[in-house]
């Protein structure tokens, strides 16, 4: 199994950790070990996370024999019982490289990629509600409201409607079946745009691995997991990820929160760290790597 995933914004990540032999990192989103193989040469202690069983299988060929790396096999959104299970009270670092891998779109059977017919799936854990689920269960109003909220569609009435059309034949099995109903719901001017069914496959996947709640989740345990000077990197690839990230650094770095007209201050509210200056891929990175264009890094320090 070759478990390649080309990291974007990789060498700006590594840097904002600050790495040194004294802290303890997490990698939240393993995948196939090129953050963490480069982490665990300078860190005392690496967490590496990963959902995915393919990924798991892999690190541990790739780490499993270094003796300042533990391998779990978990969502990231368990963060704080990971970490209270191996005694460690307080991290340094955490990174979450968010998304769907290079190796999860280009492997076929996974169902995660519009380019590639496979089986609707689009697991990262390869267990629990799959995208054939979701597809072939859900109610109109329900996908439709998943596929705009997730997916930012303004077509996801007329998407929705079409998916419950087409499944009173048959289920609907494959990705190219949805890729096809998604064309039969997008009008023709529309389609030069970009992928009609990439908004759809992202606000589907999304929902099959609880993508933002984990996130919200994992950012407040880590934050408080956190010690004094610690950094919190998150590379997001869509603007709803990035919201996230952002309102939860903005609320971290607020002070005072009293009223304009009140002399002084009686919240006591004060700044619990600084966020950096959000970093996106440079030109010859966009170049070489057509799938970072979206992407955007985000850290925060705390005080």
């Amino acid at each position: 199994m070759e478990f390649l995933h080309k990291s974007v914004l990789f060498d700006e990540a590594i840097e904002a950790l600050e790495l040194n032999d004294t802290k303890v990192i997490v990698d939240g989103t393993a995948g196939g070990g090129g953050h963490s193989g480069e982490i665990a040469k300078t860190a005392k202690r690496l967490i590496s996370i990963d959902r995915d069983p393919d990924a798991i299988e892999v690190l541990n060929k790739r780490l499993g024999g270094l003796g300042n790396v533990t391998i779990v096999h978990d969502n990231f959104s368990n963060i704080r019982a990971i970490l209270e299970s191996l005694d460690i009270e307080s991290i340094d670092g955490l990174l979450l490289d968010l998304g769907v891998s290079s190796f999860q779109l280009d492997t076929a059977e996974r169902g995660f990629s519009f380019h590639k017919d496979a089986q609707l799936d689009m697991r990262m854990s390869k267990n629990g509600l799959s995208a054939y689920d979701v597809v072939n269960t859900y109610g109109e109003q329900q996908l439709a409201d998943i596929i705009y909220k997730y997916g930012e569609e303004k077509y996801s009435r007329r998407i929705a409607a079409n998916i419950v059309r087409a499944r009173q034949d048959k289920p609907v099995e494959t990705t190219f079946e949805l890729v096809d109903i998604i064309k039969a719901s997008y009008p023709q001017k529309a389609m030069r745009d970009a992928h009609p069914a990439r908004k759809t496959f992202q606000a589907i996947r999304i929902e099959v691995n609880g993508e933002l709640e984990a996130l919200e989740k994992t950012l407040d345990d880590a934050f408080e997991m956190l010690a004094p000077k610690g950094r919190i990197a998150v590379i997001t690839f869509h603007s709803l990820e990035d919201r996230i990230v952002k309102e939860k650094f903005a609320e971290w770095c607020r002070g005072c929160t009293c009223p304009k007209e009140f002399p002084v201050c009686v919240c006591g509210n004060k700044p619990k760290g600084r966020a950096l200056k959000a970093v996106t891929p440079s030109q010859e990175e966009l170049e070489e790597n057509p799938r970072a264009r979206s992407s955007r890094l985000r850290v925060f320090e705390k005080n």
